[in-house]
């Protein structure tokens, strides 16, 4: 696959995985209304930096290949 074809690809997929990540974080995060501030700050902290982990290999893969 070329490299503008693996953008295109790229970029629906992190679209539709931050839609996701966006909806999963704001729904788990209305459920700590209740709970203990630690586990909110920790709940939003790794919600808040997690989603760069899975879309790093993305960006290797869409940055590869022939031009």
């Amino acid at each position: 696959m070329k490299r503008p074809q693996r953008r295109i690809v790229a970029a629906i997929f992190l679209m539709v995985f931050l839609a996701f990540w966006i909806w999963a974080a704001a729904t788990i995060g209305t459920h700590l209304a209740t709970a203990p501030k630690w586990a909110s700050l920790i709940f939003f902290v790794v919600a808040g930096i997690g989603w760069a982990l899975p879309i790093k290999p993305v960006f290797a893969w869409m940055n590869s290949g022939e031009e």
